[in-house]
Formats: C-alpha cells, sequence, structure tokens
C-alpha cells in the first residue's frame, strides 16, 4: 500500500473509524531539473532572508502572518495543531446528499480512505455498505495542511473514497465565460451533434493514455543516444477566425467516427481483406526455395519477372 498521507478518524454519529488516506492517483509525468545549460550544473533554490541576506536552513524557518507591513506574527505548528476544532484529526461526515447533485467542477484530489488497524473493520464495514444501500454520497469535513476542507466519501468498488472538495465561494460564476444566448442553432446541426456523440460513446476509459508522455520519452530517449529527433506527424490545423460549415464538419466528423469503428454508411461493420504481412510472404518464400527436388527429377528455377510482351523460357539444368 503506498505511504500514508494523513492519518486520524471518520466521525460518523457516535461512530468513530480510525483511518488512513492514501493518494488514489499516480504521477507518471515527466519532470525536469533546472540546469545550467552551459555546463548541466543543476541550479538550486537557496532560501535567503531579505533583512540580512543570510542563507537560511530548513529548520531556522517557520510560518508568519503578516498583519500589517510592519508587523508580523509567528504562529508554530504546535498551535495550529492544539486549535479548537473537531475536525482538526477527523474526517466528520455532516451530511448525506444525492450524488448526481455533486457539481463535478467542485471536485479536486482524491484519496483512498484505508481501515486501521482491526478495530476499525466492522464500523468501516458498516459505513461502506449504508453509502451503498442509501445510494448517496456523505459530505465531510477535515483539517489539513493549515486548512480546513470539504470533502466527499463515495464507494468505489470495495472501498471508501475521499474527494476534497472546494468551498461554494471559491467557484467562479461561469456566466463570466459563458457563450451569448442569441447565437442560433439548427434543429439539424444539434441532431447531429448528438448522433457524433453517440458513434463517440465508448464504455470506459481503460483504453486511453498520455501521448504526450510518450511522445516527450521518445525524445529525451533520442538525445541520450545522440540519434535524429522524432519527426512530428503532419496534422490539418484550422487558421484562427477561418469560417467553418459547420453542418459539414459534424457530417465528416461522423463519417471519421464510422470509419474509426469499421462501420460502412449504414451502420454494418465492414470486412477488410486481409493480406499477408511483408515478414509472411519472405518467409514462405524462402521456404519454397529450400524445397528439396523428387528423387530422379528435375530441378526449376523460379520463373522471373519480365517485361509486358516480351517471353523468355527458363533453362532446365541437368538433375546431378
Amino acid at each position: 500500500m503506498p505511504r500514508p498521507l494523513w492519518g486520524g478518524a471518520i466521525s460518523f454519529g457516535l461512530v468513530s473509524i480510525p483511518v488512513k488516506l492514501v493518494s488514489a492517483t499516480e504521477d507518471h509525468d515527466v519532470h525536469f531539473h533546472r540546469v545550467h545549460l552551459a555546463d548541466m550544473g543543476r541550479v538550486r533554490t537557496r532560501k535567503v532572508c531579505e533583512l540580512d541576506g543570510e542563507v537560511v536552513s530548513q529548520d531556522q524557518i517557520g510560518k508568519g502572518y503578516e498583519i500589517t507591513k510592519d508587523e508580523t506574527v509567528p504562529v508554530t505548528d504546535e498551535e495550529l495543531q492544539q486549535m479548537p476544532l473537531p475536525t482538526a484529526r477527523s474526517i466528520e461526515i455532516v451530511a448525506f446528499v444525492g450524488a448526481d447533485t455533486i457539481d463535478a467542477v467542485r471536485i479536486s484530489d482524491s484519496y483512498y480512505v484505508a481501515a486501521d488497524g482491526a478495530v476499525a473493520a466492522k464500523p468501516y464495514t458498516l459505513l461502506r455498505r449504508a453509502l451503498e444501500r442509501s445510494s448517496k454520497v456523505a459530505v465531510a469535513k477535515w483539517a489539513w495542511h493549515g486548512r480546513e476542507r470539504l470533502g466527499l466519501l463515495r464507494i468505489r468498488e470495495d472501498a471508501l473514497v475521499l474527494h476534497s472538495m472546494k468551498w461554494p465561494d471559491e467557484v467562479r460564476n461561469p456566466a463570466e465565460v459563458a457563450v451569448p444566448r442569441e447565437v442560433e442553432v439548427g434543429e439539424k446541426e444539434i441532431a447531429q451533434a448528438l448522433h457524433l456523440a453517440e458513434q463517440m460513446t465508448v464504455e470506459d476509459l481503460a483504453g486511453f493514455h498520455d501521448e504526450y508522455r510518450e511522445a516527450l520519452e521518445d525524445v529525451i530517449a533520442a538525445k541520450a543516444k545522440s540519434e535524429p529527433l522524432p519527426v512530428p506527424a503532419e496534422a490539418g490545423r484550422q487558421e484562427k477566425g477561418e469560417v467553418v460549415d459547420l453542418m459539414a464538419a459534424l457530417n465528416a466528423s461522423v463519417a471519421a467516427a464510422r470509419e474509426g469503428r469499421g462501420e460502412d454508411e449504414g451502420g454494418r461493420a465492414t470486412v477488410h481483406e486481409l493480406r499477408p504481412s511483408k515478414k509472411a510472404t519472405a518467409k514462405k518464400t524462402a521456404s519454397a526455395r529450400k524445397t528439396p527436388a523428387p528423387k530422379g527429377g528435375k530441378r526449376t528455377a523460379p520463373a522471373k519477372k519480365t517485361p509486358a510482351g516480351s517471353k523468355r523460357t527458363a533453362r532446365k539444368r541437368s538433375a546431378s
């Protein structure tokens, strides 16, 4: 199991469940170092006090809150841990709501909630089964990294998952970026857009992968071996401001989606002729050349291709 990030308890009424939080996701990004291009030396970040110009070690650094420009008060970790807050070491369930009422914009990082010890097994299972039967999700509050957080507890297979959520006042109003309602869209265009969505529907997202990371790894591998860098594939790019026939673009998109699924215009699967690979053909030809001639018979050389209109006769070789 990954290293626990937080330890405490879920408070469910008078029920207390000792738990640990582990990250539900992994970071597969390619990370770079900052280097001096002249000699590839690592460039480090130094923490310098702006008053005396001295480099400060980590054990000399603490938290401070600026009250005015000339006054800053120190706040220690011990003082933060001793705050009179019920969620300081507890994930307190405060409500239950329907899963479809949660705005996905508010969901942030996700964590698996692991039962901490044998004593947590029964209440953990109780909460999990209660959530399963109610078809609801639990809204919770807990304190972490110097602030109280809003969370969402739900079931994923047989485990509890805690999603960190934004507070209501942290979500911006979408009206700032919404397109004006005066724009008219035809019913045929809407119907074709729905048809395209149907053609692009998949059962799950397991087949998707990070192509950017793979391309980046190929670039790094080529540079490490002093090989030429991979050449990017040519892709059609629409110029900014270019007028687009929306219906034509939708029709072309639907046709491309059908072709990707191997379907014809009527939605039936198309049958493609399977051609033998070059390796298989070469292997078969080599095998035919090695076939021994029958006893007492004559071996004939393979016929050579000749230009149209001309005739050539293969010479017979006498049997040895």
